[in-house]
């Protein structure tokens, strides 16, 4: 009896000691299963973290500013100038009749021609001209109508006073000495000449002293500002008298000029050229 109580027991032991090692080793499977897959957790994590990096948008480029638009230089100021004129001109002298008396003369459009050249700042410049004008009067004298024609050669020196002489338009004032060379006179008459009338004698000094006068405006012609039109007034005041009574004069003649300053106004039309 006893022996087979010890048998039992025995029995029981091992069916026990069994189920142990089995339940034992379901816990190492499931601890080994929990090990394995935490990995795998680890790394889908990081495939979501490396997905959300590559979803997100880089930032847009940045447009590049606009080239400014490059400034219009200012051309390099040139103090050189030279140019040609054409100048319509008016001018008043006394003229006298044969009698002695003082005539009123008529206004009478002629021509002058010339060039300059001149050297400036942008402010004040000197200017030397050379122009030939042609002056004239008209009068009557009894049935006759005489014409007085006077040729000069014209040299003004001219100090320039300018706005601004770098610019598109500039607007200048010019004041100075005229020496003027007589070269040659005339005068011519038309009508019925009446018997006993006494020629008309043109006596005039070689020479004539003035001062000159004006305004004007000059227009760039070009981009550089080289080539440019020139539009003004110009005025002389004679200061001498440019009679010359002490020539010898003819039978039957007269001094049809006497005593008389020569004044002329002349508009002009011109071309220049800075270097």
């Amino acid at each position: 009896m006893k022996t087979q109580t010890l048998g039992i027991f025995g029995v029981l032991l091992f069916s026990s000691s069994i189920s142990l090692a089995q339940v034992n080793n379901v816990n190492v499977n499931i601890n080994a299963d929990s090990t394995k897959s935490s990995p795998d957790t680890v790394h889908s994590v990081k495939v979501v973290h490396d997905t959300v990096k590559q979803v997100v948008p880089a930032p847009a480029p940045v447009a590049p500013a606009p080239a400014a638009a490059p400034e219009d230089k200012e051309p390099p100021f040139k103090s050189g100038e030279f140019g040609l004129r054409f100048m319509p001109t008016f001018s008043t002298f006394n003229l006298r009749n044969e009698k002695g008396d003082v005539v009123n003369g008529e206004l009478t459009m002629s021509y002058g021609y010339g060039g300059f050249i001149g050297i400036n700042s942008k402010h004040v410049g000197l200017q030397l001209e050379l122009i030939y004008n042609q002056i004239s009067q008209k009068y009557k004298d009894q049935s006759l109508e005489r014409k007085v024609d006077i040729n000069y050669v014209n040299i003004p020196l001219l100090l320039t006073l300018n706005t601004d002489k770098s610019k598109c338009v500039n607007f200048g004032v010019a004041v100075g000495p005229q020496m003027g060379i007589n070269v040659g006179s005339r005068v011519t008459s038309s009508g019925n000449s009446e018997a006993g009338t006494v020629a008309a004698t043109v006596a005039l000094k070689q020479a004539d002293v003035g001062l000159a006068y004006g305004a004007g405006f000059d227009f760039a012609l070009n981009k550089m500002r080289t080539i440019k039109l020139n539009v003004g007034f110009r005025g002389v005041y004679g200061l001498v008298d440019i009679s010359d009574n002490s020539k010898t004069k003819t039978t039957g003649s007269y001094y049809i000029i006497d005593r008389t300053n020569v004044e002329t106004y002349s508009g002009y039309l011109g071309l220049s050229f800075v270097f």
